[in-house]
């Protein structure tokens, strides 16, 4: 059997588009949080038996037609949570639970007719409970915790775990960083439910999260999250009490400057870690000012180490500059004597230069003759090569033109061209997915036709049987009659007790 599922609603704590905030309830207006019911069903349906092997059930199929049915409504998640070969169990999410309402009356007591199966499949629908603590698991977890004080802060029911909140809903607007949450933002939009004795948020504590990631664990491992935890304790049980109920059932929703909504789906529970109790910040601050001394020392062991290769590189520069200082002194002294050579040498061919330049002077003035005689010349010859060039620039122009011409007719026939199929081809669209409607809509007029011839014939059999049970009824009666054997027909009044005769029963019907 295959197995499908679709969901559009987003998990993990990210957040997704909500296209429907009519049930939103403030949170808190100035940081523009709201807090959404989450309306999820559970529909069942029920499978026909197997009869011919290899044959599947397309879950597919099921959840198209699943959508079908809840038409105008869509579901906003639909996935399979569990299947077997007696029904399919889906959790489907619609964006209100007006609609999910409207859905399950639609959903309850329908049946479904797949290809290729003659049974049709029942469907049951509920309403999904929501995954979330109550009164009951939290007073039963600190009643039977051997290791808890109730007396004590944070070993009774004051604190409560949030988890994937998007940071930069709790990060402030207008801040530089704004990729981490604040813990007075929180406080703030969470204090309305009581008085807030502690606030923890660990992604905030670097230390922590160094030694979470030296530990392995993946949860304060990245710099750069898109989601935090947090636990938040209550100085009286009634505000931890009210905040449980109020985020019973419910996700988190943020308007944007544009009053464009988004929901997150996050995970409420109370503490069962004792986080938040004295000890635990105790501990935590005893760890913290030890990783604090650790990191003095690593940084104090670096300084050192960068100190002394600092100083040691120091020595190695002084003792090349000498070995360069000496070595500069060798070379301006074998320098002074290169120069002497050189200016010696320099006379010599400054001579000799004079002599060649007084030469080349009287055949400088033969050339130049030459030259410009030849100028004139080419002067003439790039003329007539500029306005032969510029005739064959005009007619390649004038090519060039028509061509474009040519190109642009042909990109406009092209383009007609195009514009007609792709007309054809959103004529053809829109006349399959009449088609297509109208088939989906033969499908339902055949079940409904079908159900109700089926009801009729339940009627009329009901009927008859119930006519004919009256019949057998009312005409049927119980009568007893004497019948002489034969051997004492003759001698009826001599007859002797052991001579009686044999009674029997008839039951005679009109």
């Amino acid at each position: 059997m295959s197995s499908a599922s679709q969901g559009v609603c987003g998990v993990g704590g990210s957040t997704v588009v909500c296209a429907d905030p009519s049930e939103a309830v403030e949170l808190s207006e100035k940081h523009r949080l709201y807090l959404k019911p989450v309306a999820k069903l559970n529909i069942s349906v029920t499978l026909p038996q197997l009869k011919k092997p290899g044959k599947a059930i397309s879950n597919w199929e099921v959840m198209e037609k699943l959508r079908v049915l809840v038409r105008p409504d869509e579901f906003t998640m639909l996935k399979v949570v569990k299947s077997n070969l007696e029904f399919l169990r889906f959790e489907a999410e619609v964006e209100t639970r007006a609609r999910g309402r409207a859905c399950l009356a639609r959903l309850e007591s329908q049946t479904l007719k797949l290809s290729g199966f003659s049974d049709v499949l029942k469907i049951r629908a509920a309403e999904a409970k929501p995954d979330f603590p109550t009164r009951h698991d939290w007073d039963s977890f600190f009643r039977d915790a051997r290791n808890m004080d109730e007396k004590k802060a944070g070993e009774r029911p004051d604190t409560i775990h949030f988890q994937n909140l998007p940071c930069r809903w709790f990060s402030g607007r207008g801040l530089r960083d704004t990729d981490k949450p604040r813990e007075n933002i929180i406080t703030e939009i969470l204090e309305q439910f009581g008085d807030i004795r502690r606030v923890d948020v660990p992604m905030l504590d670097t230390y922590r999260r160094e030694n979470h990631r030296k530990a392995g664990i993946g949860q304060f491992s990245a710099g750069n999250q898109i989601t935090f935890d947090v636990f938040v304790q209550y100085k009286e049980y009634m505000g931890f009490m009210k905040a449980m109920d109020e985020l019973r059932g419910m996700k988190l929703m943020h308007k944007d400057e544009n009053d464009k909504a988004f929901v997150a789906i996050i995970k409420v529970d109370f503490d069962r870690t004792m986080h938040l109790t004295d000890r635990s910040v105790r501990l935590r601050g005893a760890e913290r000012r030890k990783m604090v001394a650790l990191e003095k020392k690593r940084e104090e062991k670096v300084r050192k180490e960068r100190e002394k290769e600092e100083y040691r590189k120091e020595e190695e520069r002084k003792k090349i500059e000498t070995q360069l200082e000496e070595k500069r002194k060798k070379l301006e002294a074998k320098q002074k004597v290169r120069d002497e050579r050189r200016r010696v040498r320099e006379e010599q061919r400054r001579q000799e230069r004079e002599k060649r330049k007084y030469k080349h002077k009287l055949e400088k003035e033969e050339r130049r003759m030459l030259i410009a005689q030849r100028k004139l010349e080419s002067i003439r010859l790039i003329k007539e090569l500029v306005r032969r060039t510029e005739e064959i620039k005009r007619k390649e122009a004038v090519q060039t033109k028509l061509r474009e011409l040519e190109e642009e007719k042909y990109e406009q026939l092209e383009k007609e061209r195009v514009e007609q199929e792709e007309a054809s081809r959103r004529l053809a669209a829109e006349e399959r997915k009449k088609q297509l409607i109208l088939e989906r809509k033969e499908i339902i007029l055949r079940n409904k036709i079908k159900k109700r011839f089926i009801k009729h014939q339940e009627r009329e059999m009901e009927h008859k049987r119930e006519e004919l049970r009256r019949r057998v009824t009312g005409s049927t009666k119980l009568k007893s009659c004497a019948i002489p054997s034969p051997s004492t027909s003759s001698n009826l009044g001599e007859q002797s007790p052991r001579n009686k005769p044999k009674l029997k029963s008839a039951v005679v019907t009109r």
